[in-house]
């Protein structure tokens, strides 16, 4: 599918499309119950084409969550557990000796990467080696072993569940690793009510029965339609300023030992189209911006060990640039002044 990139969205098919977005929504909130500004920042980021990573407590649901979502989608997936034996040949894949009409050759066998939708779940319990084994993967979408090059599919999803870093046995992701996330999503406990309702229509071992709600193609125009979602200048003004905040230095960001790279601003302004579509909107607003933000920048903000000891966070450090950065740095322009922003 050709992708019209530059021609903005028309409202008729935005609307058409948070139609679409609102059954894939509500199709997840029947896997994962009393979590619905989880399952909210899961599809957006999808569509911002960006990687998740999800960490909480065992239990919780985010394999179920991940698993619903690529029964619901209709593409291909595959699951790899970390563990502290997995070797990086063991997600990537390895050249196997095999007989060839030319004779005896390596051929290579794809690993499990090479799916539209790959779980890796708890993957902070693998080593840091096979760990960025999934760094070229994650920003160029393609494998390369012994030389060779292999493309993987389009669309391509890494879904990462982490234990927090305080349980026994578990590596902490490198920076690197981590800034290929688009978003990082704490998965938190769940309501009295909520645990009631689960008891009453869950059965322990039987996995929730999920529909496709899209197929691939419809999920590539989807794609295709958030990079088609207009980005107005002040906007784009307040994602910049925001993120050049986060630097060491400013007032607002005391405690911040090293802060969020350009790559943060671009995740940032992806996810704003990503969210505006979904509500039916035709360009990203400030709205957007102040709801996403901790979601993009929790993972990318190393504190000093000060700030650590104080018990400052990286989400306590977002809020504090969200009231200390205005939105606006100067007037709007006339033109700008009747859009929703």
């Amino acid at each position: 599918m050709e992708e019209s990139v530059g021609v903005t969205i028309s409202e008729n098919e935005a609307a058409a499309a948070a139609q679409k977005i609102g059954q894939l929504r509500a199709a997840l909130q029947q896997v994962l119950f009393g979590q619905e500004t989880l399952i909210d920042h899961v599809v957006t980021g999808l569509l911002a084409r960006g990687h998740l990573l999800l960490e909480g407590l065992p239990g919780l649901g985010k394999t179920e969550l991940v698993k619903g979502l690529s029964k619901t989608l209709g593409l291909e997936a595959k699951r790899v557990q970390f563990t502290p034996d997995l070797l990086p040949g063991d997600i990537t894949g390895n050249p196997m000796l095999q007989d060839t009409p030319e004779g005896r050759a390596f051929v290579f066998q794809p690993g499990p990467l090479f799916a539209n939708l790959v779980l890796a779940d708890e993957i902070n319990r693998a080593s840091p080696k096979t760990q960025s084994a999934l760094l070229e993967a994650m920003q160029e979408r393609r494998v390369t072993v012994m030389g060779q090059t292999h493309p993987l599919p389009n669309p391509f999803f890494v879904l990462a569940t982490q234990n927090p870093i305080e349980l026994e046995g578990t590596y902490p992701l490198p920076e690197a690793q981590l800034d290929r996330f688009l978003f990082k999503l704490e998965v938190r406990s769940i309501s009295a009510e909520t645990l009631e309702r689960i008891v009453l229509n869950r059965e322990i071992g039987e996995e929730p029965k999920v529909t496709a709600v899209l197929d691939g193609d419809e999920l590539r125009a989807l794609l295709d339609q958030v990079r088609r979602v207009f980005m107005p200048q002040p906007v784009a003004s307040f994602i910049a300023r925001l993120v050049h905040a986060t630097q060491p230095g400013g007032a607002a960001a005391e405690g911040v030992k090293y802060g969020a790279s350009p790559r943060a601003a671009l995740a940032l302004a992806a996810a704003a189209k990503a969210r505006a579509l979904a509500a039916g909107r035709v360009n990203a607003a400030y709205e957007d911006v102040r709801a996403l933000s901790p979601a993009v920048l929790r993972h990318r903000l190393l504190l000093d060990y000060r700030a650590r000891l104080e018990g400052i966070t990286p989400d306590t450090v977002v809020a504090r640039l969200l009231e200390s950065v205005p939105a606006q740095d100067a007037p709007l322009p006339d033109s700008l002044r009747a859009a929703k922003i």
